[in-house]
């Protein structure tokens, strides 16, 4: 199992290269099925994956200039802020047990992969969808509150589910913000990377990390960021992404038939 979850791994980092977000959705899946990682220790985990491939994805759209980085700060004020507090002190808050319903006893490591699955679903809808966004004609509808919003909506999202959440950040830079698509994609890699790397930094002595196990993951994944550039000069990234979106769809309702009706 272990070298198919070095496989995988490496198409995390490719789905980067090639279509510039994606595959960080698949980070805890493979953590937690194919290397036994807890779900939640998984989330951490995935944290310094997403955050260390983004980064070198959001530095190569830096050197082509098409990374705005004082939106991608004001933007991350708030998602930094909300992603640090969420891992520190309310993930490690959250009671093992839950709740009990109609017999099923709703664990913390469940209810983390119920979550995730949903937004798996969420995210494979919108690609498959593959709604383009027009900034040229789109009007102007931010504002300092729904920025700040957005914000923390997506450093919910990347500190319990450990998540980039570059599927809801690309469409609010282009719709909010009115960036080019490509500016959108490098300036969200970074912003996924200070989230991401923020939260691992909050969650610094919560869990145990296996450092070999990780960065030997996070190294194949860097590597196939580079190997997803190289294949995008090749491949049309629109039919990518929605055979992706595909995957991921197939991906998120095996984890909730698996974690609902098999366990």
């Amino acid at each position: 199992m272990e070298l198919i979850g070095y496989l995988a791994s490496a198409l995390i980092g490719i789905s980067l290269g090639l279509i510039g977000g994606g595959g960080s959705i698949l980070t805890v899946p493979v953590l937690v099925y194919l290397f036994d990682v807890d779900a939640v220790s998984a989330t951490s985990y995935s944290l310094f994956i997403v955050g260390t491939t983004s980064l070198v994805g959001a530095a190569r759209n830096y050197m082509k200039q098409q990374v705005n980085v004082k939106t991608a700060l004001l933007f991350g004020i708030s998602s930094v802020a909300t992603v640090f507090v969420t891992r520190k002190f309310i993930v490690s808050a959250v009671p093992a047990t839950l709740f009990t319903v109609n017999g099923l006893t709703v664990t913390k490591q469940l209810a983390t992969l119920v979550l995730f699955a949903l937004l798996m679903l969420a995210a494979s809808t919108s690609m498959i969808r593959d709604r383009k966004t027009d900034a040229t004609s789109a009007k102007p509808t931010a504002t300092t509150g729904k920025l700040a919003g957005y914000g923390i909506l997506i450093g919910l999202v990347t500190g319990f589910l450990g998540a980039g959440g570059g599927f809801l950040l690309i469409p609010a830079l282009v719709l909010l913000l009115q960036l080019p698509m490509k500016e959108a994609v490098g300036t969200s890699l970074l912003i996924i990377a200070m989230n991401s790397l923020v939260g691992f930094a909050g969650d610094s002595g919560n869990y145990a990390i296996n450092w070999q196990l990780l960065l030997t993951i996070t190294a194949i994944a860097v590597a196939g960021i580079f190997a997803g550039i190289f294949l995008a000069q090749h491949i049309p990234g629109s039919k990518l992404k929605k055979g992706f979106g595909w995957f991921v769809l197939i991906m998120g309702i095996y984890i909730l038939v698996k974690e609902l009706y098999i366990n």
